[in-house]
C-alpha cells in the first residue's frame, strides 16, 4: 500500500495536522520537527496526492494544453515552448492531442477537468458549445493560443492572421504573379478566413480579380497540399504561385508538383505560413510567412498563470505581427 499522511504522522509522533502545515509551509512548527517528517516522508517515497489537494481548495500546478495535431510541426514547436515556460513558473503540461475530432476534444476536456488541472490552454477549435459554457461557469482559468471564440471569454494569444494572407499575396503580386492560388485550412476557422481576407485584399490592390478556382480547402497535411496542388495545376490556365496556409501544406505542394516535373521555383513559385523548423531544410528552402512561435507560446502561459494566481485580473487579447521570411522557393514568374 502506499504511504499516507497519517503513516507519516505515526512515525513522528505528531498529529496529522502538524504534517499538513509542514508539506504546506504553515504554522509555527520546529525546524526539527520539519526535518524529522522530511525525513520520514522520504524514507517511505510519499507522494502527496494532487487531485486530493485541488479537492482541498490547492493548487496542482498542472495545466492542460490541447492541440490539434502533434505531427504538425508548428504545433510541436509551440507545444515546446508552452511546456518550457510553463516549468519556469513551476507548472507541469498535460498534452492532449485531439486531431479535431470534437469526441476526442470532449473526452480530453472531461479528463482535466478530473485531473483537477489549475487552467486549460486550448490550441484546437472546440465545437461543443455546452462544454464550453460549463467552464465558463466553473470558472476555470482558459486561455487560447492561435484561436479565437467568440462564445468563450478568455485571455488570447495570435498572430495578425490577414497581415500575414496579405503579405505572402502581396509579395506574390510584386514579383509579378497574376495568377496566385491559396490553399487554406478548415475554413471554419477565423485565422484560415482571415489569412483567405488579407490574400484577397493583396489581389485586389494589385488589380488583379479574385478567382474562386484559385481557392482550394485542404486539411492540414502533406498529402492534403498535394492532393489540391495536382487539382490546381490541372486547371486550363493554372496558378503560377500558391501560398499555403502552413508548411506542411507548401511542402506538400512543392513535393506534388515536383512528381509532375514542374520545378520550384522557376514554373511554380510556393510560400508557406508558420516558419517551422521544415522550412529552412526543403529543397529549395521554403519562402514562408513566419508566426512568433516562441513568444506566442511564452505569453499564452504567463497570461494562464496570472488568472490561475489571480482569478480577477484583467483578460487579454495580444495579436503579434508575422514577418516575411524570403528564402528560394519564389520567384518572377517565367511567362
Amino acid at each position: 500500500m502506499k504511504p499516507t499522511i497519517y503513516d507519516i504522522a505515526r512515525l513522528a509522533g505528531v498529529s496529522t495536522a502538524t504534517v499538513s502545515k509542514v508539506f504546506n509551509n504553515r504554522g509555527s512548527i520546529s525546524d526539527k520537527t520539519k526535518k524529522k517528517i522530511f525525513e520520514i516522508s522520504e524514507e517511505l517515497n510519499y507522494q502527496p496526492s494532487v487531485v486530493a489537494s485541488a479537492l482541498a481548495g490547492k493548487k496542482t500546478y498542472t495545466i492542460g494544453l490541447l492541440i490539434p495535431d502533434v505531427v504538425n510541426p508548428f504545433f510541436a514547436e509551440m507545444t515546446r515552448n508552452i511546456e518550457d515556460r510553463a516549468h519556469e513558473l513551476g507548472f507541469n503540461l498535460v498534452i492532449c492531442n485531439t486531431d479535431n475530432d470534437v469526441n476526442k476534444e470532449f473526452n480530453y476536456i472531461q479528463l482535466l477537468r478530473q485531473k483537477r488541472v489549475d487552467g486549460i490552454i486550448l490550441a484546437t477549435g472546440v465545437r461543443n458549445d455546452k462544454l464550453l459554457k460549463e467552464l465558463i461557469n466553473e470558472q476555470l482559468p482558459i486561455a487560447l493560443i492561435a484561436r479565437e471564440m467568440s462564445i468563450l471569454s478568455a485571455s488570447t494569444v495570435l498572430v495578425d492572421d490577414f497581415a500575414g494572407g496579405y503579405s505572402a499575396a502581396s509579395y506574390l503580386t510584386g514579383l509579378g504573379h497574376k495568377r496566385i492560388a491559396i490553399i487554406a485550412e478548415n475554413l471554419k476557422l477565423a485565422s484560415s478566413r482571415e489569412r483567405i481576407r488579407g490574400y484577397r485584399y493583396a489581389l485586389e490592390e494589385a488589380g488583379i480579380g479574385y478567382d474562386e478556382r484559385y481557392v482550394k480547402e485542404s486539411d492540414f497535411s502533406l498529402a492534403g497540399g498535394g492532393k489540391t496542388t495536382n487539382e490546381l495545376l490541372d486547371e486550363p490556365e493554372p496558378p503560377t504561385a500558391i501560398f499555403a496556409c502552413n508548411d506542411l501544406l507548401a511542402i506538400g505542394a512543392m513535393q506534388a508538383a515536383k512528381q509532375r516535373g514542374v520545378s520550384i521555383p522557376e514554373e511554380l513559385s510556393v510560400v508557406g505560413f508558420d516558419n517551422t523548423v521544415l522550412a529552412a531544410i526543403t529543397d529549395p528552402p521554403l519562402t514562408t510567412i513566419a508566426q512568433p512561435i516562441q513568444a506566442m507560446g511564452q505569453q499564452v502561459v504567463d497570461l494562464i498563470t496570472q488568472e490561475i494566481n489571480n482569478p480577477k485580473s484583467i483578460k487579454q487579447r495580444i495579436v503579434l505581427l508575422p514577418e516575411l521570411i524570403v528564402r528560394g522557393s519564389a520567384r518572377e514568374p517565367a511567362e
